[in-house]
């Protein structure tokens, strides 16, 4: 089976960045690294970095937190 994802690599460790589905424990694969020119993605290169249950909470606390502002104030 082949199979292409990305993934972050982050304290010497590879993270994919979706659920590898099908694929058993302990399994052996074959990584190819081919790396990603983030730079020019601002905000957007940010997305899939954190779970989902840690962006709903960060969601929730800006909610919470930080003033709501009127557009039609502007």
């Amino acid at each position: 089976m082949t199979r292409r994802i990305n993934a972050v690599y982050e304290g010497g460790v590879l993270r994919p960045l979706q659920a590898l589905d099908g694929l058993d424990e302990h399994t052996q694969v074959r990584v190819t690294i081919e790396t990603i020119d983030t730079s020019g993605d601002g905000i957007a290169g940010c997305v899939g970095t954190l779970p989902d249950e840690d962006a709903e909470e960060l969601r929730q606390i800006v909610e919470r937190e930080f003033e709501q502002v009127d557009q039609n104030e502007w």
